[in-house]
Formats: structure tokens, C-alpha cells, sequence
């Protein structure tokens, strides 16, 4: 099978890139005259945080909290908190994916626990066809389909957090059968992987 059967470039480094900077130009319009604390999810968003708050034209302060997933039902918890209280603040929360929207639902009611003056919510990518509950995301960097992505903060076994680029799995059993096909694509400078 070839490597254009398993795995395909969806977003250019230089798309994100752009991407990126047109959403921090927006968010800095939106809290002009306020001083939001950028909330980002472990591990995923660390990346997308990291080149949203570069953009940020506004004072900001920088947060992080980790969830993990338990029991049958997958429960959400807080695995790690924020450093700080959140109540009374102009918070902007950073993940890196909604998809079912079931995180995304449960950190809002949290953040809404806690009396936050506001809260918005900004995503690199937007899974909408999978979504379960309806959550509002105020900012979204891209809509895609289904498919697993790898690149830009979203990983495979904690590996290809650090690509520039996102990619589509097309062939989950040929990628889990060799998940080195990415890191060599990836070094042999293709784009599409062709």
C-alpha cells in the first residue's frame, strides 16, 4: 500500500500559521480594554496556546489545566487545575479539538461554577460532524470531517506533537501497523504525502 493510502497532509504549516495569527488579531479586538486569562487544555493545546498568545495584541495571563476520562461512561475530571481563581476574570478557553463536545461542556459548566466574568471558548479544529452536545465555540481555526489527525499539538502515542502541519490518518490499521510512515513522510519533505 502506498503512503498516499495511509496518510495525507490536510493543512499546510503555513495555513496554520495564518490561521492562527487571523484568530489572535480577532481576540484581540474582542478583549480590547480587558486583561483574559488564556486557559489552554493539556497536553494537545500547549502548541495552538503557545502561537495564539504570540498573536495577542491585549495584556493576557497564561493558565493550563489537564482532564482525563474515567469509568465506563467516560466521566470527565480536572487532573490538573489552574494555579489561580478564575472568578470575576475574562477567561478564553484553548483547546486544541472539539469533536462530541462532551469536554468542551463540562469545562464550560465548571468555569460557569467558578463565577467567571466571561468566557469564550477558541479551538484549532472544529469536528462538527461528531458533536453530541451543542457547545458553543466562539473561535474555531478549521472544520474537518472525521478523520484522526496527527501534527500541531495532536499526537499518536504521544508522538508528532511537534509537526507544523496537520495530517489525516486515512488507513488506521496500515498507520498503527507502521506509525513511522509519518515521521518518514514528514522527513522527506512531502506535503501530500504522494
Amino acid at each position: 500500500m502506498g503512503v498516499e493510502q495511509i496518510i495525507t497532509q490536510v493543512v499546510s504549516a503555513e495555513a496554520v500559521n495564518a490561521r492562527v495569527a487571523e484568530l489572535g488579531a480577532e481576540i484581540s479586538a474582542d478583549y480590547e480594554g480587558k486583561t483574559p486569562v488564556v486557559v489552554g487544555v493539556l497536553n494537545a493545546a500547549l502548541l495552538f496556546l503557545a502561537d495564539l498568545v504570540r498573536h495577542l495584541s491585549v495584556p493576557h495571563e497564561v493558565e493550563f489545566l489537564a482532564v482525563s476520562r474515567f469509568g465506563e461512561g467516560g466521566r470527565v475530571r480536572i487532573a490538573m487545575d489552574t494555579s489561580v481563581s478564575l472568578q470575576g476574570r475574562d477567561v478564553l478557553l484553548v483547546e486544541d479539538l472539539v469533536d462530541t463536545g462532551l469536554t468542551l461542556s463540562f469545562l464550560r459548566e465548571l468555569f460557569q461554577t467558578r463565577q467567571v466574568a466571561s468566557l469564550r471558548t477558541v479551538t484549532l479544529i472544529d469536528k462538527a460532524p461528531r458533536r453530541i452536545v451543542d457547545v458553543p465555540l466562539e473561535y474555531r481555526g478549521f472544520e474537518v470531517g472525521e478523520e484522526f489527525l496527527l501534527g500541531y499539538g495532536l499526537d499518536y502515542g504521544g508522538r508528532y506533537r511537534n509537526i507544523d502541519s496537520l495530517w489525516a490518518v486515512l488507513d488506521f490499521a496500515e498507520f498503527t501497523a507502521d506509525p513511522d510512515v509519518l515521521q518518514r513522510t514528514v522527513l522527506a519533505g512531502d506535503r501530500v504525502a504522494s
